[in-house]
C-alpha cells in the first residue's frame, strides 16, 4: 500500500513539473498549474508549497547543465575566453528557460539540491573571474554578481526586444567586461 501511494506521488509530482514546464515562469499560479494537471490544489501544494519551489523544480536540469557549462569554462585553458564562453553558452541557457533567472537571483532556495548547485556555480564563476581579472582580461570592478546581473538583464532584453538580438546584446556586454 505505501508503494502505492508513493508511486502515485511520484506521478503527481512528475505531472505537476511537466504543466509547469509548458507555462510561463512570470505567470505560473499553483492553482492553475492544478486545474491543468487535473488534480487537487491541495496536492500541488504538498509537493511544493510555492511558486519559487515549483519554478526551482522545472529548471533544476537547467541549473546542472549550467554548472556543467562553468566546470568546462573552468578547464579552459585562457581565462578571457573561459570567461566569455561561461558568459555567452550561459545566456543560451537562461534564454531557453525563462525561469532559470528567477532561481539564479533569488536570494533564498526552497531546496538543498539548488542552493548547492548555485553555490558551486557561483564559486566557479567567482575563480573564472579572477583569472580573467589576473591576466588583466576584464575590469577590477566585475563581481559574480554584477556578471550575473549583466547576463540576466540581456536576457530580458533579449525577451523584450522582439528580435533576435543576442549576438549584439552579447557582444556589447563583453567588450564593456574588457
Amino acid at each position: 500500500m505505501q508503494d502505492s501511494r508513493r508511486a502515485d506521488a511520484k506521478r503527481s509530482r512528475a505531472r505537476i513539473v511537466d504543466v509547469a514546464r509548458a507555462c510561463d515562469p512570470a505567470q505560473l499560479r499553483l492553482n492553475d498549474v492544478a486545474k491543468r494537471a487535473g488534480l487537487g490544489v491541495g496536492t500541488v501544494y504538498r509537493h511544493f508549497p510555492s511558486v519559487h519551489a515549483l519554478v526551482e523544480a522545472v529548471v533544476s536540469d537547467d541549473l546542472v547543465a549550467y554548472r556543467e557549462l562553468a566546470r568546462a569554462a573552468a578547464a579552459e585553458r585562457d581565462p578571457a575566453a573561459a570567461l566569455e564562453m561561461l558568459v555567452r553558452r550561459g545566456l543560451a541557457l537562461q534564454l531557453l528557460d525563462g525561469g532559470l533567472q528567477a532561481v539564479l537571483l533569488a536570494a533564498e532556495d526552497g531546496n538543498a539540491e539548488i542552493a548547492a548547485l548555485k553555490n558551486e556555480l557561483r564559486q566557479l564563476t567567482e575563480s573564472l573571474l579572477i583569472a580573467a581579472r589576473d591576466v588583466g582580461a576584464v575590469r577590477a570592478d566585475l563581481t559574480v554578481e554584477r556578471l550575473m546581473h549583466l547576463v540576466c538583464g540581456i536576457e530580458h532584453a533579449v525577451r523584450t526586444s522582439g528580435t533576435d538580438d543576442a549576438s549584439f546584446y552579447i557582444d556589447t556586454l563583453i567588450a564593456g567586461l574588457r
